[in-house]
């Protein structure tokens, strides 16, 4: 059963795996079953297959990433995923937004105190 708070973490992690997935390719390219395997290294960025391809096929038809097959030692060719000239300049604002918005959020949490 999927709790409130659930939703809300689901909610958070969506908005941030664009960010997550950009991050990551910034360190070379990676086919999409790498990128899931590496969110899910990560605590609160795991995804499905089923949520991540459709954002990278999003991301490649804004120009934001570059794709290329390459021939696997073990079955089909697969699709690798790599930054645009575009996704580097996309990579590096959103971070700043990120780290503004992160920050904004931070503050503002340490001023309040929850009510219950």
């Amino acid at each position: 059963m999927v709790t409130e708070r659930d939703s809300r973490v689901s909610q958070f992690r969506k908005g941030a795996l664009e960010l997550a997935i950009l991050a990551l390719l910034a360190d070379g390219e990676f086919y999409g079953v790498e990128i899931v395997d590496r969110l899910a290294a990560r605590r609160g960025l795991e995804a499905s297959a089923g949520t991540v391809y459709p954002l990278l096929s999003r991301l490649k038809k804004a120009g934001v990433v570059d794709t290329t097959w390459k021939e696997s030692p073990v079955g089909p060719p697969r699709k690798y995923y790599r930054l645009s000239k575009t996704g580097v300049r996309e990579l590096a604002e959103m971070t700043e937004s990120w780290r503004d918005i992160s920050a904004a959020i931070d503050a503002l949490l340490a001023e309040v105190s929850p009510r219950g």
